[in-house]
């Protein structure tokens, strides 16, 4: 058995500064693009994952967990940490939750039919809340 190849952390933060993908860093290196994102994890190179936990406060089955309300409900989390979608992927879920708020509904979840639209909450909704987060961090920067 031979020896595992190295990654050469200055080498690493080298190309990752330059542009390089994690597929073309593998071939660089020789490893697999797994080995690639822990050695970029392992040197504090990889982007810290988004919680949308809040976003998505409920545990979504697998058929509903790239619906149209899950994935803006994700973009607007993403834009309200920082790190918006492309500007497509924005403004829809900006639109769809500004429609929702301004016609006074909100959502639900049920893990056995999905996502519902409903009457918002008198003191607010959950999207409202999103949104606003989402709007906060966009007006920031």
């Amino acid at each position: 058995m031979g020896r595992r190849p190295t990654i050469d952390r200055a080498e690493l933060a080298e190309l990752v500064a330059r542009g390089l993908t994690v597929q073309e860093l593998a071939v660089h290196f020789g490893v697999s693009e797994s080995g690639v994102l822990q050695a970029k994890r392992a040197a504090g190179l990889a982007k810290p994952m988004l919680d949308h936990s809040r976003a998505l406060p409920w545990k979504l089955a697998r058929a509903h967990a790239q619906s149209g309300p899950a994935t803006n409900l994700r973009n607007l989390s993403a834009a309200a940490q920082g790190r918006p979608p492309a500007p497509e992927r924005l403004n829809t879920a900006l639109r769809w939750a500004a429609r929702l708020t301004d016609a006074g509904l909100d959502v639900a979840y049920d893990p056995a039919t999905g996502f519902v639209e409903i009457p918002a909450a008198p003191g607010g909704s959950h999207v409202a809340t999103v949104l606003d987060a989402a709007r906060k961090a966009l007006e920031e920067h």
